[in-house]
């Protein structure tokens, strides 16, 4: 067994100084660890105060703090939009752009600070789901998990399976177009064209696999995991 310290949106590369072509099977699990979301400094949770860094690899060099202090009201408001489904992700992009000008966002205390006045509902659910957003745009998590679905298609054997665990809604909607249609390409809407794209996987999993009731008790954080698995046709 070889272990490749690598973020997997560079796995068909990595295999190959491997000297592997094809592989039969594919596992990838999405969440971030525990471990991550319990290490403070990270700035993961907002359960502690930390620098708001949320980069799942350090070596990367943009912060969530960037994101926050350099991205335009527009790209706030779409991140938090698509990527948090925030109700009011309009006037919390506004409210960034204001209040980088006055105060420090560079902590997750003073970050939440700075917001108190436009939370709805749920003050932890409010900034978990404005924290999913920032997380996944440091870390590039949709496009990373494009990245790595397209080359498994030229990775797995024919009858080789691809089994992929998300944790939240936007990334299975992804895991769950891409093994119906093996591409993320846009098909030509043109009723004078047959355009009839080739069929690369066998949907095994119609519905996506959750944690029963024994799991959950053992690990509370499974209950919002969504397997789904595809074989290679």
């Amino acid at each position: 067994m070889v272990f490749i310290p690598q973020n997997f949106r560079h796995m068909q590369r990595f295999l190959r100084l491997q000297d592997v072509a094809k592989v039969d099977g594919i596992l990838a699990d999405l969440g971030v660890s525990s471990h991550q979301f319990d290490e403070a400094d990270r700035g993961f949770s907002i359960r502690f105060n930390a620098d708001m860094d949320m980069r799942m690899d350090r070596r990367q060099p943009v912060t969530a703090f960037e994101v926050v202090q350099q991205y335009t009201e527009a790209q706030l408001h779409k991140l938090f939009e698509q990527y948090g489904e925030v109700t009011n992700a309009k006037t919390l992009a506004k409210t960034i752009v204001s209040a980088r000008n006055v105060v420090s966002l560079k902590t997750i205390d003073g970050f939440k600070n700075a917001l108190r006045d436009v939370v709805k509902g749920n003050p932890n659910k409010y900034f978990a789901q404005v924290f999913q957003a920032l997380r996944m745009e440091v870390n590039e998590e949709i496009v990373v998990l494009k990245e790595m679905l397209e080359q498994s298609v030229a990775l797995l054997k024919p009858g080789g399976r691809i089994a992929v665990i998300t944790f939240h809604s936007i990334e299975d909607r992804v895991v769950k177009n891409f093994f119906r249609e093996g591409s993320f390409e846009e098909v030509e809407d043109n009723p004078f064209i047959n355009t009839r794209r080739e069929e690369v996987f066998k949907v095994i999993t119609r519905k996506p696999v959750t944690a029963g009731q024994e799991e959950l008790k053992r690990n509370s954080r499974s209950r919002s995991a969504k397997l789904r698995v595809a074989e290679r046709l």
